[in-house]
């Protein structure tokens, strides 16, 4: 594979040389993760990376299970970890708490519900030194335990579930709007700002945004290898997309406009059903173009759930059928939301705060 990447679009500015093995710290935002904060550590001190040049905060958000004793223990036994609070318990306010203490040229990001290659951090910071970015990433590879998440892996592995989005993509390799996690350049934080600590959800995209729009560059490597359990119910999806829908509706009032119109699918989708069966509820004439706009939808969604249930397994079709539709439903419907909440508490654009430069 071709160990160089031309500079993005745009990119504008000019930083100092990476250390070949910088120190890096891990942070790890968690709320009730018993079932996974253990493995997580694992993955992290487990790095095949310099033990000397890591350090790791588990920030926690107050959890009411055994996630801090769990993480006290490991952290008990390791000095290279540390327990941290976090009185906001939401993930961009946990990742500000770590940003802050971390000491590291490189903070890599590590969800709890997710499972981490050995080279995870040391292919991020190849990627961050081959090729200037700012933030370096995988691609969200999901993983299943039950058959609900197995059918939701195969959808979110089509563009009719997530758009064409890059950071969706194994394969993919170059400059990108976002990608899973992250490894940033602590120059990141100073340049473009810390998490918004109010974002609830879509924070990263936000993120990776300002990066984009400070002159800096967001890279997917194929070689940073990450896996993530998605949600195992239907309920849990359609919460899960739905605060989706209003973390990006919150994202286009602050930050005024997206980098693609990708984001605004769902949303442009439920509007246009939704004022087309207002529309033929008081002009019969717009009925056919409600009843053609449905089958469409409908013959495309079945179409593609066959594609995929032949290609994954048959079992998964009735799931499919179903699941691509909740999706966009919920994060159009939570798109809606975001905007009306956001006009009603006067969202807009706010600087955000930067780490102090050393």
């Amino acid at each position: 594979m071709d160990r160089t990447a031309s500079a993005p679009r745009g990119g504008r500015l000019s930083l100092r040389p990476l250390a070949e093995r910088p120190r890096c710290s891990i942070v790890i935002p968690c709320y009730n993760e018993e079932r996974y904060i253990e493995d997580v550590l694992r993955c992290a001190l487990q790095q095949r990376y310099p033990p000397e040049l890591l350090e790791i905060f588990v920030v926690d958000g107050g959890s009411t299970d055994r996630t801090r004793e769990l993480a006290g223990r490991v952290a008990a036994k390791d000095p290279r970890v540390t327990l941290l609070h976090n009185p906001d318990r939401i993930q961009a306010a946990a990742m500000n708490i770590g940003i802050r203490r971390a000491r590291g040229e490189v903070i890599v990001r590590m969800d709890a519900h997710a499972d981490y290659a050995g080279d995870y951090v040391a292919a991020s910071v190849a990627a961050l030194r081959r090729t200037g970015a700012l933030n370096a990433g995988g691609a969200a590879r999901p993983r299943h335990r039950n058959g609900f998440q197995r059918a939701l892996c195969v959808a979110l592995s089509s563009p009719l579930g997530v758009g064409g989005s890059a950071y969706r993509d194994p394969s993919r390799e170059g400059f990108v709007e976002s990608v899973f996690n992250g490894a940033f350049r602590r120059e990141a934080f100073e340049i473009a700002g810390l998490y918004d600590p109010a974002a609830v959800t879509n924070e990263d995209a936000e993120l990776n945004q300002r990066i984009i729009e400070a002159g800096g560059a967001v890279y997917l490597s194929r070689e940073i290898v990450a896996y993530y359990y998605p949600r195992s119910s239907f309920a849990a999806l359609a919460r899960q997309y739905f605060a989706y829908g209003k973390g990006r509706a919150r994202t286009l009032l602050c930050r005024r406009r997206f980098l693609s119109l990708r984001p605004a699918l769902p949303f442009c989708m439920v509007t246009a059903f939704a004022l087309l069966a207002v529309a033929s509820a008081l002009l019969p004439a717009v009925r056919p173009a409600l009843a053609l706009a449905s089958l469409a939808y409908a013959a495309l969604v079945i179409a593609e759930s066959l594609r995929l249930a032949r290609r994954a397994s048959p079992r998964d079709f009735p799931l499919l059928c179903a699941i691509f539709p909740a999706v966009h439903a919920a994060h159009g419907l939570g798109f809606w939301a975001g905007l009306l909440r956001g006009a009603r508490g006067g969202a807009g654009r706010r600087e955000a705060e930067r780490l102090p430069a050393p």
